[in-house]
């Protein structure tokens, strides 16, 4: 039934701005942008989608929206943040080309099975960049059978 991911959409302060991140910072190319000047129940708007390609197909999006009110607040990198995976060596480059240009990388953190900086975009979404570590990932099939009791485990211990 589902294929994979298509796109993720986020409203961003200023498609220019983003582009510059995603695209010239990140390298991934903008691959399609569209304006939208009457909604699907038809309503005049105006709107800019632009969309950012990955490796694998699937897209980043954006919705500029200025005729929408949109509270952008500073998250905590639990509550949302998108990780990319990268090859190590990138993964060091990234992090040295964000301090030459100010982006204020954070990490490197070792989480075992990866090591991932962290960044924020102009709109203030966290981006993680991670790396896959050699020889730590653990076998699908075990992990999910791992996941399926460790959540087991967690809703036991706070049902109300």
């Amino acid at each position: 039934m589902i294929r994979g991911l298509h796109h993720n959409a986020y409203r961003c302060r200023n498609s220019e701005e983003t582009r510059t991140f995603y695209e010239g910072f990140l390298g991934l190319p903008l691959a399609d942008a569209f304006p939208i000047q009457t909604t699907k129940t038809g309503r005049e708007t105006d709107v800019l989608h632009s969309f950012y390609r990955l490796d694998d197909g699937s897209f980043l999006a954006f919705f500029e929206a200025p005729d929408r009110p949109f509270e952008f607040k500073d998250q905590h990198d639990f509550d949302l943040h998108i990780a990319l995976e990268v090859s190590m060596e990138d993964l060091h480059a990234m992090f040295e080309k964000g301090k030459s240009l100010g982006y204020n990388p954070r990490g490197i953190s070792d989480h075992g099975f990866i090591h991932s900086i962290y960044f924020r975009d102009p709109n203030g979404y966290v981006i993680e960049l991670t790396a896959k570590v050699p020889g730590k990932s653990k076998d699908p099939a075990e992990a999910e059978k791992e996941a399926h009791e460790i959540l087991g485990n967690w809703a036991a211990r706070h049902a109300s």
